[in-house]
């Protein structure tokens, strides 16, 4: 291998990460990076899409610093970022506005909409999903009602990704996972203009980026950029890919009998096949090439959650979110080493739901302490990922599972997923997936691998959790109190929702619509 050292650069909806690995994916220097989001109303999650690509920046230069290195001595950089949302640019390059993230919900009427006009099973087939509110192609449908000017000023629609990869280069281009969430035919794996236009967008099509594979070479660091982060001109930076997808390839989860879980701020459940076999349960996009598919059971219910508790009973200055839970162990202890009922719906920012839910405790009484909350969240984001589990697990054959994200190498959050989903559950050496994903096409790129597979025989397992009988057990009864609850609540949901029957928008038949999907 190559001497030398790879940069994945890994976009979060609120910050940016840049890791730094040598060839054998040993992280050498980290830098990380804020972007503020803005709600500037109900439902709407927006970023500057300035400020996120400064905030990348930033993060470079941090994790040159902290590896000690020269940007010279980057032989390439990988680029991988949320995924969904929409990163619109005008036609001199600039942004189009903010950026929609992908915890967005404003158009959850659209969606709604699709799914009464009934064509709900012509977009699963024709696109192998069925559009979220926070699909690309949802949020063009949005602009296209209720912002018209934007709508028709777009000349390039990029996902986050893409955006930062811009910035660094200079060149427009998409990858071959981002391109299908919603733009392609499930079949063909390619743009397909049928398909915008049964959503009603056919003249998206024109704006839509050329697709490269992942670990293509997409362009090199232009001046400027170089200027902004450190690097060095002219150091070749791949396409890239979903972060989706980086998680999977990052923990070496590039065969077909292999799960991946991602609990990041999405719930992230997913398995390669080379067919494609559409489900309302998840979305069918494309693998890391032609002729395989990535099979995507998601919902933006995971460890957000965690984060949500941490900003309402943290403290400045306590060392953030992974300091506090340390700090909460011993209640932690003291909460599970008892029985509990406490269910919680970890749905504050969507669910795999159609009905527009909600977060709920249930079973919260005076004697419960923070401890005993925490554990219901625990659990709640857990099972939330067992319902997606559990739906792959019926098509697929799975053989094992691995997880990254959210402290799943906390012995105890790994331990509770291996008996909630009653699998054995494997951990990596490589905690930083995502971002060893995108290294690794940047390594392809720069000849270093000579094959993304080839580089997934760095990803040692480095811990094997089985199931406790026992504690399966209680988990098994704690999950089907947590589905009776759903089941109760679907039709309440709406009730609590001051915003769950928006304002009719403008009328979007023109260009024609359709389809549906869970409620985010």
């Amino acid at each position: 291998m190559s001497r030398g050292y790879l940069l994945g650069l890994d976009g979060g909806s609120s910050s940016t990460k840049a890791v730094i690995f040598d060839t054998q994916g040993n992280v050498v220097g980290i830098g990380r990076e804020s972007s503020r989001l803005e709600h500037p109303q109900a439902h709407w999650v927006e970023r500057d899409m300035n400020v996120a690509w400064t905030s990348a920046a930033e993060s470079i230069r941090a994790a040159l610093a902290a590896a000690g290195l020269e940007g010279g001595e980057i032989l390439a950089v990988g680029v991988t970022a949320h995924g969904d949302g929409l990163y619109p640019l005008d036609r001199k390059g600039e942004p189009l506005g903010h950026a929609i993230t992908s915890l967005d919900s404003r158009a959850a009427g659209i969606v709604e909409r699709w799914c009464q006009q009934g064509i709900r099973d012509e977009a699963l087939a024709r696109i192998g999903q069925m559009p979220f509110a926070f699909s690309p192609v949802t949020l063009l449908a949005w602009l296209r009602a209720n912002q018209p000017e934007r709508y028709a000023a777009l000349a390039h629609v990029l996902t986050c990704k893409d955006w930062l990869r811009f910035k660094l280069t200079g060149e427009i281009a998409t990858d071959f996972t981002e391109a299908s969430t919603g733009y392609t035919d499930v079949n063909t794996q390619r743009y397909s203009r049928d398909a915008l236009s049964m959503l009603g967008i056919a003249s998206v099509f024109e704006a839509l980026p050329d697709v490269r594979l992942p670990e293509e070479v997409a362009g090199q660091v232009c001046e400027s950029a170089a200027r902004a982060t450190g690097l060095k001109a002219g150091t070749p930076v791949a396409t890239g890919l979903h972060d989706v997808t980086a998680s999977a390839v990052g923990l070496g989860n590039v065969a077909s009998d292999t799960l991946t879980i991602a609990a990041g701020t999405f719930s992230i459940n997913e398995v390669f096949s080379d067919a494609p076999k559409p489900d309302p349960r998840w979305a069918t996009r494309n693998g890391l090439r032609p002729g395989q598919w990535l099979n995507m059971a998601i919902s933006p219910a995971s460890s957000s959650n965690l984060e949500w508790f941490h900003r309402q009973w943290g403290q400045p200055g306590d060392g953030g979110t992974g300091a506090f839970f340390a700090e909460m162990e011993a209640s932690l202890d003291a909460a599970f080493r008892s029985p509990s009922r406490l269910v919680y719906h970890p749905f504050l920012y969507g669910s795999p739901y159609d009905e527009p839910a909600s977060a709920g405790l249930f079973g919260l009484q005076g004697w419960h302490d923070r401890g005993h909350v925490l554990r219901a969240i625990l659990e709640g984001v857990v099972f939330n990922h067992r319902v997606h589990v559990d739906a792959l697990a019926s098509t697929f054959a799975i053989e094992r599972v691995r997880i990254t994200g959210g402290g799943s190498h906390s012995p105890r959050l790994a331990q509770l997923f291996a008996d909630s989903l009653g699998r054995p559950l494997e951990t990596s050496r490589i905690q930083e997936a995502a971002a060893w994903g995108a290294a690794i096409c940047a390594g392809v790129a720069a000849e270093v691998f000579p094959s993304i597979a080839s580089a997934t025989s760095l990803c040692e397992v480095d811990h094997r959790y089985n199931p406790d009988s026992e504690r399966q057990a209680a988990c098994q009864q704690g999950f089907e109190r947590y589905q009776r609850l759903i089941e109760g609540m679907r039709t309440l949901w709406a009730t609590l929702d001051v915003e769950a029957s928006p304002p009719d928008s403008p009328d979007t038949s023109a260009e024609s619509t359709p389809t549906m999907g869970a409620r985010r």
